[in-house]
Order: structure tokens, then sequence, then C-alpha cells
């Protein structure tokens, strides 16, 4: 039995459809809060808990006979303190991965746990892997970094001014990924009995651009004139605050673009060996462009 949480979020979707197709005679089970929001072939070939997963009764009824989970912390823009929130919400998952035997846990997670240094909204998911891994379970910590997919919140900046905006810096290399090479590498991981112990799986894609970079390779791609904006961090918080997050996300979200401008995830991202399949040109034609005609 593998468990998905999160299975309508941008990770948990991909993972459970790509589940669904090759998992063979293995079960799958999800947990979600509003099942009326999964697909008609969810209902038909996966049980559902309904519920939170950061419900201890929830979970523990949910990783019953379970061989493996997928375990995300679903973001709360407007918590006051994301760490706490973070290791909160795991706590009874880990109660439950202890008290049902579960074998196997595939955490989502972020590049730069060896940083040393406040990295804001990563900060966080280091801490909930060392929670995961004091239960002593097999775990693999998913660490990614930018999500490319990320950018599709700015679709209609690009659509209308040819423009995106990030508070990174213009010309300095920011490592991506495409969430749909997340999601093959989990479910990889979900449906392989093979392996044990603890570690990091970095998923990075193959490119090494810029936001400057970025830029060129969605004009070449959209056909059009697009062009990168750097946001001072002071205005990056009073947009996010202005969205209603809380002081507390919108400054972990500053403080993480300073990480990330800091290289954070340049010492991973040289190291990496197997890049990801999906490079950024690629994304901007399979997924971007038709999210901008379609």
């Amino acid at each position: 039995m593998i468990v998905i949480t999160a299975p309508t979020g941008q990770i948990g979707h991909q993972t459970l459809a790509r589940l669904l197709d090759t998992a063979g005679g293995t079960p799958v089970r999800v947990i979600a809060r509003d099942p009326a929001r999964l697909s008609p072939q969810v209902h038909d070939r996966a049980e559902i808990v309904q519920g939170s997963h950061g419900d201890a009764d929830v979970v523990t009824k949910a990783f019953s006979g379970a061989d493996s989970v997928l375990w995300l912390v679903p973001p709360n823009p407007h918590v006051d303190d994301n760490t706490a929130y973070y290791v909160d919400f795991t706590r009874p998952a880990c109660d439950a991965i202890r008290s049902q035997g579960v074998q196997r846990v595939v955490g989502v997670s972020s590049l730069g746990r060896t940083y040393g240094k406040p990295a804001g909204l990563l900060n966080p998911a280091f801490a909930m892997d060392e929670l995961i891994e004091s239960t002593g379970v097999h775990y693999r910590s998913l660490a990614m970094p930018f999500f490319m997919d990320n950018l599709l919140g700015q679709a209609e900046a690009i659509r209308s001014q040819g423009t995106f905006f990030l508070p990174n810096t213009a010309d300095r290399p920011l490592a991506t990924v495409a969430t749909r090479d997340i999601a093959e590498a989990a479910a990889g991981l979900l449906l392989d009995d093979s392996w044990s112990g603890q570690g990091s799986v970095p998923v990075i894609g193959p490119d090494t651009l810029s936001p400057d970079g970025m830029a060129e390779v969605m004009s070449e791609v959209l056909a059009r004139p697009v062009r990168f904006q750097q946001v001072g961090y002071d205005a990056h918080r009073a947009t996010m605050l202005g969205y209603g997050l809380s002081d507390a996300f919108a400054q972990d979200l500053v403080d993480m673009a300073a990480a990330q401008n800091d290289g954070i995830y340049d010492a991973e991202q040289r190291a990496l060996e197997t890049p990801g399949r999906t490079g950024f040109r690629q994304w901007c034609q399979e997924v971007l462009k038709p999210a901008l005609t379609g």
C-alpha cells in the first residue's frame, strides 16, 4: 500500500497520476480534505481517507497497512512561525509511522540542508526532515531548488507586460526544477522497495540559467520580448503582505531569496551527477506557452 498526502497539490497530483498509471497491482490510498476535488480516475482506482493529514486520527487510519508514504506539508501563508507549523503538522504523522509500521517515507523538502545559515522558508523543510528521520523509518528527502512552475503565477504579467519579477539577482544562476520531474522521482521511490536507510535525493533541472537567461529563453520560445525585473527585498515583502500573507511568511520568503542569492543551492548543483529530465526551454515550450495561449 502506498499513501499519498496532498493529492490535489502540484506535486501530489502528478505523483498520484504516475502511480495510477504504473503501480500495477499496488494499492494506492490518498488523504484528502475535500474528495470532491479528486478526479473520477482517483475515485475509481484509489482508496480515499477524508480529512487533514495533519490530524492524528486521520494519519493513523491512512497509514494502517501502508508500506510507503509520500509526505508533503501544505504551506500555510498565515502562520506566525513556519518552522513550528511544519514540525507540529508532521508530528502526528511521525507517531503514526511508528505505530503503524510504515517502512518507507519520501518527503518533499529542499536543497541546501548543509547551508548552516538562516534560509527563510527552507529551514522548516529541514526541521521536517530531522523529525521524520528521528522515527528511524527508511527515508528519502527529495531536495529541490526553485520550481519552474512557480512562474505560472506570473502568467498574466508575462502575457500583458512581457515581464516577470523575482527578488533574485538578475545575472546569478538559479537552480530550477520542473514539478513533473519531482513527481517522477517520488513515484519511482514509492514503487521501489529495495532502498533503505536515510538520505537526500537532489532533483535539479539540467540548466544553469540566471533570471536574465530565463527571460532570453522565454523570449525565444514565446517569439516576443520577455524581460526580468529584480524586485528589492523590501518591495517583495510589501507585495507579499499585500496578498494577505502573514508578516512571518512574507519575511521567510525574503530570507529564502537572500539565501538563494547567497548560493544555498550551489554545492549540490555542482555535485549533481544525474540532472532532471526537463530543461527550462522544454518547460517553457510544453507548460508555460500553453498556459499563456490556452
